[in-house]
This record gives structure tokens, C-alpha cells and sequence, in this order.
């Protein structure tokens, strides 16, 4: 089977959304990158964080074992800085091995009203 996916992909349209209503963890609002590693070999990730008014903070590393899917709340990435909460901002995702990258965003600031968008990142 070939790779699937690039080695470079592209979220310009972060923002997590805060603050959440509802019960917690289910009703907190999240951005969060889902991760699928289709090849044979494990997957090393570099994540860097663009903001619109502050230098890029980065790099986030993260792994996905060889044929998984992983799932990374943005809002849990706090090495090397915490990412901020309701700011705006971009990332861009670099692996060793080519993956497929989409974009989930749960949105709960609303009393009652949970909202969900995703998209497939760009391929870089």
C-alpha cells in the first residue's frame, strides 16, 4: 500500500473556545488534531504554534505508533508554554513519515448548545 497523507500540513484557523458551560470534561471546548499514521514506521511530530501579535512558540512533540490514530486536544499541549485559550491562531504540523491530519473544534460557550466543526488540514 503507498504512504498516505504528507509530512507537512497546515491549520491556519485556531481558536479554542473558553470558557465552556456544561458538566466537564464532556462539555469543555477544545481544538483538537486527529492524527492517522498508516504506515509501518512510528510517527514523530513537531508541532509549532503561530499567534497573530507574538513570536511562534514550538516545538509540541508528539507520537503516533506505526498503523494508529491519535487524537491531541490543543488545549493539553503545555510544553514547552501552555497554548492560549480564546486567541487566535495557526499551527503547522510536521511528521517524519507521511500522515493524515483533520481538524476538530467542540465549541460549548453557549448554555445548552454544543457545536461542532472539523475540516481536513491542508497538505503542505
Amino acid at each position: 500500500m503507498p504512504d498516505l497523507g504528507a509530512r507537512t500540513w497546515v491549520v491556519p484557523g485556531g481558536h479554542i473556545p473558553f470558557p465552556s458551560t456544561g458538566p466537564e470534561p464532556e462539555f469543555t471546548g477544545f481544538d483538537q488534531l486527529c492524527v492517522l499514521n498508516a504506515t509501518d514506521t512510528e510517527a514523530d511530530l513537531e508541532l509549532t504554534v503561530y499567534y497573530e501579535d507574538t513570536d511562534p512558540v514550538g516545538p509540541y512533540r508528539l507520537r503516533v505508533g506505526a498503523r494508529r490514530v491519535r487524537h491531541v486536544r490543543v488545549n493539553d499541549l503545555i510544553d514547552p508554554e501552555a497554548v492560549r485559550l480564546d486567541r487566535p491562531y495557526g499551527c503547522v504540523l510536521r511528521s517524519g513519515v507521511p500522515v493524515v491530519v483533520q481538524f476538530l473544534r467542540q465549541d460549548t460557550r453557549l448554555p445548552g448548545v454544543l457545536a461542532l466543526a472539523t475540516g481536513l488540514a491542508y497538505p503542505a
